[in-house]
């Protein structure tokens, strides 16, 4: 690693940390003004306020706006030594552009694992105690107002409920059917299903179990002595799922998608996108940042102005981009993954044919 290495690598991180910073406070101000009335209302402690709340959605909101600020970052200090004719300079010294494109990838390739981990173990951790606060303080109290659930808690045993009240963790008209060959051979109904948080088992009241043989059938009845039974449902099934992705990490995603596909549920595209998100994102922080170099390395006439300006519109671009295909992949009409990934194959195309166009 050259000398010329070690300065860009270091401009571009400087830059790339300044700029986070300022865009993370910027937002931080503008989120306190916004939710101060709320503060007020509900008079969290101080200490929430700042530890539990802000000092979670400081690295929550650094790691979000990643790829757009390496690339903004990128943009704006290449440019800046372009129009100082040090691109020029390290150039004509016999350095292949390609060979320049070495600290810009060693650089973004630092921020790309940083952001992996953060975003795959640390941040998960993090938004729990951010999430649990704006849920106690910043969002109406929740009911669950699901009917007619069904689901299935381990292979060939479903459940049934035609309600849930998750203040009492009660669950009503609870029935539990056992299928075998494409036959029903035991069922269980219940008026009421209760979970035992110190037993971590539900408890059934005014119960029966239906045994159906070839010629008899075979009954249990007890309307006074509840059983206590363990079922693959808990409690935090009928929670409040609000940005629930946003708090597992990416082993726990993975065991969470394999629970929802194995009961049918629905609305496992969230926790897909969020997934793919996870690998996708380090990636796009690459392209971005070898997107932003090829941008802005040739010295402008009118100066940075206007490769700024073009590097403003193609992270703009790159948003829409992700949001339109984030939204379509959540109603279910892409496939999550294509979706995730298709902005960093679109950006990736854009980037070599730019490649092509940048003087030698």
């Amino acid at each position: 690693m050259t000398k010329i290495d070690r300065y860009l690598i270091k401009r571009f991180l400087t830059t790339y940390v300044f700029a986070v910073f300022i865009i993370v406070m910027v937002i931080l101000v503008i989120d306190f003004v916004e939710k101060n009335d709320d503060f007020l209302e509900t008079k969290p402690s101080n200490r929430a306020i700042f530890l539990d709340y802000y000092m979670n959605l400081a690295p929550y909101w650094a790691n979000y706006i990643s790829p757009l600020m390496i690339f903004i970052s990128t943009v704006f200090f290449t440019a800046k030594m372009a129009s100082h004719t040090e691109i020029i300079a390290i150039l004509g010294s016999g350095t292949s552009f390609r060979r320049l494109m070495l600290p810009y990838f060693i650089g973004s390739g630092i921020v790309a694992v940083y952001s992996f981990v953060m975003v795959g173990w640390v941040l998960p951790k993090a938004n729990i105690p951010r999430i649990d606060f704006q849920n106690k303080y910043l969002e109406s109290d929740f009911y669950f107002t699901g009917r007619d659930i069904h689901m299935a808690v381990q292979k060939n045993v479903y459940a049934y409920l035609s309600s849930y009240d998750n203040n009492s963790n009660t669950a009503y008209d609870f029935t539990l059917e056992k299928i075998e060959n494409n036959r029903l051979v035991e069922k269980l109904s219940a008026r009421r299903a209760t979970y035992d948080d110190s037993l971590k088992k539900w408890k059934l009241y005014d119960y029966q179990i239906r045994k159906l043989g070839i010629t008899k059938d075979q009954m249990t009845y007890s309307p006074a002595t509840p059983l206590d039974t363990s079922i693959n449902m808990f409690p935090s099934d009928f929670a409040n799922s609000k940005n629930r992705q946003e708090t597992l990490t990416i082993p726990q995603l993975q065991d969470y998608i394999e629970l929802i596909n194995s009961r049918g549920a629905e609305g496992v595209e969230i926790y897909k996108i969020e997934y793919y998100q996870r690998f996708a994102t380090p990636f796009a922080v690459v392209i971005l940042s070898i997107m932003g170099l090829i941008v802005s390395a040739r010295k402008a006439r009118g100066g940075v102005g206007l490769q700024i300006a073009i590097g403003f519109v193609l992270a703009f671009l790159y948003i829409i981009f992700y949001i339109l295909s984030k939204g379509i992949a959540e109603a279910g009409s892409m496939n999550p993954i294509l979706a995730v990934w298709l902005p960093n194959i679109v950006f990736s195309a854009i980037s070599v044919v730019m490649y092509f166009t940048v003087p030698r």
